[in-house]
């Protein structure tokens, strides 16, 4: 069972839009940010958005005790178009591209990252990259370029070139939704990303990390969090979770919570 330290009534909600040189950013956050613990930050997938992670925030807010905070990147989800095409450094860039300005606009100082997938990489480079990091929990996030990771992406889009895939994106991103679909898939696909990693980012990683990935995971193997264990300096958990593909907090949450909540019980 998932401790519950915050009444369900007292997880209240609100919406705001972050200026940032390039376009607004849309927020949403749970609880009370004032609260005596740092606040979780989410950091969404390749084609997430706030609305996406569902009832997840509130239920992460309840079972932490913690306020919870979600955004929509550029380019993604109610935030603005983004002005260009993604650079090569977008992974290390957006703790300057969307948490610094999030941070600033809502007074946050210490605070704990939470990145699904790409947003896990996200997490895991602006923990080497900001200060008051407090911790960061990687979801089936990728370390490097694997062969895994690229027969996913291709398959995903050989499905989204069937007629009526992208309206699918339409729901969540609007008019943005074939950017956000190029943004994933050429991205990755692109012949110059090929030696991407994350070790140099991973290794400036001084606070504690939770790397969780499932063993059934379609776009990356378990080479992927064993990494993300490894190369950090600071104390890390790896969690493979037994019968569970690339979104553990929407296949298993009740498991995920529980990991999260133990794993953040001693941080501040």
């Amino acid at each position: 069972m998932v401790p519950s330290h915050v009444p369900a009534a007292e997880a209240e909600t609100r919406e705001l839009c972050v200026d940032t040189p390039d376009g607004r950013l849309y927020a949403r956050v749970w609880g009370e940010l004032a609260g005596p613990r740092a606040p979780i930050v989410l950091l969404h997938d390749s084609l997430g958005s706030v609305a996406q992670w569902r009832d997840f925030p509130e239920r992460l807010a309840q079972a932490t005790g913690r306020a919870v905070v979600a955004y929509d990147r550029l380019g993604f989800g109610r935030s603005d178009p983004h002005p260009r095409l993604l650079q090569p450094d977008f992974v290390h860039d957006e703790a300057r591209a969307g948490l610094t300005p999030l941070r600033a606009a809502l007074e946050i100082g210490p605070m704990v990252l939470f990145g699904h997938s790409v947003g896990g990489g996200m997490a895991l480079s602006a923990a080497a990259a900001l200060p008051d990091v407090r911790a960061v929990v990687s979801e089936s996030a990728q370390a490097f370029v694997e062969d895994v990771t690229l027969a996913g992406v291709r398959e995903a889009k050989a499905a989204f070139a069937r007629p009526g895939q992208v309206e699918r994106l339409e729901r969540w991103h609007g008019d943005k939704a074939r950017w956000v679909l190029d943004a994933w898939i050429e991205t990755w696909l692109d012949e110059g990303r090929a030696g991407w990693r994350l070790d140099e980012d991973l290794r400036a990683v001084r606070c504690p990390v939770l790397a969780m990935h499932g063993d059934k995971d379609e776009f990356g193997s378990p080479a992927h969090p064993q990494r993300i264990g490894a190369l950090p300096s600071g104390p890390t958990r790896v969690v493979l979770m037994d019968d569970t593909g690339h979104v553990p907090h929407r296949e298993r949450p009740e498991a995920v919570l529980a990991e999260v909540s133990a794993f953040l019980e001693g941080v501040g």
